[in-house]
């Protein structure tokens, strides 16, 4: 508590416990590795993976990241270097540097996201799973399976039935009925929701009249998607009891706080390491600021705080 001025940022959710709120965002940080020559990443609450996959994945063809007002489009496609390379290589150096680690785990098939989120499980060393079952730019798997409920509960069973580490479930904004969506993955056996994946999206260069990627479709990020990612975290928490992982457009610590304030028990920022891989540090330091000239003392006294209907502490 000491090392922020007087206030704890500390955070336990589903039975792990973070130093603070604030995790990096799947495929924003690499598996950690490729961000720790610019900062120390051992100062995070957690670190969400790059995807894994079963075998190795190409991805899509090239362009695959655009930049728009407010944002990025991209379709990387699950590049990933598979489930065996990253259990020999990045998941025990992400364990040795000792902050909560969240698997993102993708496939093709349901069989594929089970075999890896088992694989990873038995090595007893990953802290939770996140199932990207709504990454918007890949043809099969992904989105698919946010798009139909049944099909995405007996994935979520499986794959509880397969593991004995914590299971969220990363999911779509393109969701109709996202409360419904998420309360059904919490009675298949999700112990967390993370909200929100990438919004589907397209942008076309007009001096050529072709597509800026080359999967034609991507996700956009960035501040653009931040006020409908707010939207839904605050629908998903009035609808579920497990923790909430909120996510989209964070662009600094006010949105960290926004997010906590609208249910979320922790945050993850993405786009914004590519803008500045230290970022994430500041948005921690951000909060603890925020809570100190507020007279806040823990962390979780943010958290639903808008639906609480109170309007702020002492100062």
């Amino acid at each position: 508590m000491d090392a922020h001025g007087g206030v704890d940022l500390r955070v336990e959710i589903s039975g792990i416990s973070l130093q603070n709120p604030v995790l990096a965002c799947s495929g924003t940080f690499g598996n950690g590795r490729e961000m720790s020559a610019w900062m120390d990443i051992r100062r995070l609450g957690g670190v969400m993976t790059k995807a894994v996959t079963l075998d190795p994945c190409a991805g899509n063809p090239p362009p695959r990241v655009w930049e728009t007002p407010s944002g990025m489009l991209n379709a990387i496609g699950l590049e990933n270097k598979g489930l065996e390379r990253f259990l020999e290589e990045d998941l025990p150096w992400l364990h040795d540097m000792g902050v909560p680690v969240w698997v993102n785990v993708a496939g093709f098939t349901a069989a594929e996201y089970v075999e890896v989120a088992r694989e990873v499980s038995r090595a007893k060393i990953a802290s939770a799973l996140e199932l990207n079952i709504s990454c918007p730019n890949v043809k099969k798997g992904g989105l698919h399976f946010s798009a139909d409920e049944s099909e995405a509960e007996r994935l979520v069973s499986a794959v509880k039935g397969a593991v004995d580490i914590p299971v969220y479930v990363k999911l779509s904004p393109r969701t109709g009925d996202l409360r419904g969506f998420a309360g059904a993955m919490v009675r298949a056996g999700a112990d967390g929701i993370s909200l929100i994946n990438t919004m589907p999206a397209m942008a076309v260069d007009v001096e050529t009249a072709r597509p800026r990627l080359g999967n034609l479709t991507g996700g956009l990020s960035g501040p653009a998607i931040h006020p409908v990612a707010v939207q839904m975290v605050w629908e998903v928490a009035q609808e579920v009891d497990v923790p909430i992982i909120g996510m989209g457009g964070i662009w600094g610590w006010r949105d960290a706080v926004e997010m906590l304030m609208v249910g979320a028990d922790a945050v993850a920022v993405g786009t914004l390491n590519f803008t500045d891989p230290t970022a994430t540090l500041g948005v921690v330091e951000g909060i603890a600021a925020f809570m100190r000239r507020k007279g806040y003392r823990r962390v979780g006294e943010l958290v639903d705080l808008a639906r609480r209907g109170r309007s702020g502490a002492a100062g």
